[in-house]
């Protein structure tokens, strides 16, 4: 049964440098891949037709990326660097319940999930609505792809027109599919929290395992799918490995490490040595596995364990440095805008530019790992003026068409150092404020809490300690007056 949350410490942040570390090290090795994918227009994935076929074709496709020893070196992995999917939804299980497990109070699970929905969706129609009239400009100056009006309209009213396959958010991007996923995971989180403390992690972990297996052996055998990341002619192709059931295990696997943590218990508390050769084996059993198709059951579930456990001794290593700690923690709140623009960029790098040119492929990619990084750290900068902007406006609309605008109005007129209470929590303070457009009776604030900034209606909060400054104009409020 799980500890009460008094009874669970906090991680320190420094310590969990490497987490961010794995996350955008994942995002890189994604980009790496798809780049590698569009040159030799996806010569090679893998093959239910064992060990020794996919070698001989994996070694005929790396011939298209040089012929000395270093080039070769460096291509072979990136061929497998779809697996940083899985670690992602690994991660997302982990820090799941290292957020949760911080909370001095418990939220509902509607505040839950609409809390991740917008974490997630807001860096989405960020990029969203920034790169279609980016990618439309580009298109008419080099007269290629442009974004179709269809194709464009779902992107930027996603999640309220998309096909489960996202076939509309592939036809923008490819890697796009993704996002449907951890959407799914968003939804069911509360759920799985709540199992977790009710059942316990043994359990949890046991049910969800037999799900998962349950599940794709059926995918396999009985839905005609394929794995994701591999090019097949199937029944319904890779659809059946979209659901989230497929991947199930190993969020709750997240999930569990994530328990065991807080509880300075498991294998993150292994001797290094122990968890780097544990994690080897687990690694190459699931690299195996995904050779055959029985293994297909299995695979997802242990390439990511592996990758990771070897990763958290690396990293956690390098993040005994100052700054190597400092950056890590840095570029991993990144790695999500990373991931959404990443397609972009190499799309357009490679159709462009790139073409069949082996020496211009080898030097735009550090160009490209690169330019997506100062892309996403753009994107997340513009993301907050974006959602304030959204949100006042709707608030904006919302006050015009209002029948009776004077009932919706505040108790309490907010001053900034107003400490507030905000979805059960009583540590927010006011930070900034904004009066929307009926002369200072509405207001839009800025509320803090350590490292984490929201703007949220001050109808929505209620005041727990005034300010104790003089009421002398302590903002500068934005009027939008009609």
């Amino acid at each position: 049964m799980a500890q009460p949350h008094s009874m669970h410490p906090q991680p320190a942040k420094p310590r969990l440098s490497w987490l961010e570390g794995i996350r955008i090290l994942a995002a890189v090795g994604i980009l790496l891949y798809h780049a590698q994918l569009l040159f030799t227009g996806y010569a090679y994935s893998p093959q239910p037709t064992g060990l020794q076929s996919n070698w001989a074709a994996l070694v005929e496709a790396n011939a298209q990326l040089g012929q000395n020893a270093l080039a070769a070196a460096i291509a072979l992995p990136v061929w497998f660097g779809f697996q940083a999917l899985d670690v992602f939804i690994l991660i997302a299980g982990f820090v799941l319940v290292l957020s949760l497990r911080s909370k001095a109070h418990p939220i509902s699970g509607g505040e839950f999930i609409r809390g991740r929905l917008l974490r997630i969706l807001w860096p989405f129609w960020t990029v969203a609505w920034l790169a279609y009239p980016v990618l439309w400009l580009i298109g008419v100056a080099t007269n290629s792809y442009r974004p179709s009006p269809w194709d464009t309209f779902a992107g930027v009213t996603f999640p309220l027109l998309f096909g489960f396959d996202g076939e509309r958010l592939l036809a923008t991007s490819g890697p796009w599919w993704f996002i449907p996923l951890i959407i799914s995971f968003a939804l069911i989180s509360p759920i799985l929290w709540q199992l977790l403390n009710r059942w316990g992690t043994r359990n949890l972990l046991l049910v969800s395992l037999a799900v998962t297996l349950l599940y794709r052996y059926g995918a396999v055998y009985h839905f005609g799918g394929h794995l994701t990341y591999s090019i097949l002619d199937t029944p319904n192709n890779w659809l059946p490995f979209v659901s989230f059931l497929a991947k199930l295990s190993t969020f709750v696997v997240g999930m569990a490490i994530a328990d065991a943590y807080c509880q300075h218990r498991g294998p993150l508390f292994w001797r290094s040595q122990r968890l780097v050769w544990v994690g080897l084996l687990v690694y190459a059993v699931g690299f195996l596995a995904q050779f055959y198709r029985v293994g297909w059951v299995v695979c997802d579930l242990l390439l990511p364990i592996g990758l990771v456990m070897v990763a958290v001794v690396v990293l956690r290593s390098l993040s005994n440095t100052p700054v190597l700690s400092a950056t890590m923690g840095h570029l991993g709140t990144h790695s999500y805008s990373y991931f959404l623009i990443h397609g972009f960029v190499i799309d357009r790098t490679i159709t462009l530019w790139v073409h069949d040119s082996l020496w211009r492929y080898w030097v735009s990619l550090p160009l490209m790992v690169v330019g997506t990084l100062i892309l996403a750290m753009m994107a997340d900068a513009v993301r907050p003026f974006i959602q304030r902007s959204a949100v006042q406006l709707w608030r904006d609309l919302d006050y015009l068409l209002m029948q009776n605008p004077a009932t919706e109005r505040t108790n309490w007129r907010p001053r900034v150092g107003d400490r507030v209470s905000y979805q059960g929590r009583r540590d927010w303070v006011v930070h900034k404020i904004e009066t929307l457009l009926d002369e200072g009776e509405t207001y839009l604030c800025q509320i803090v809490e350590g490292g984490q900034r929201v703007w949220v209606n001050a109808d929505r909060l209620s005041l727990v300690e005034a300010t104790s400054k003089p009421r002398t104009r302590p903002y500068s409020p934005i009027k939008t007056v009609v």
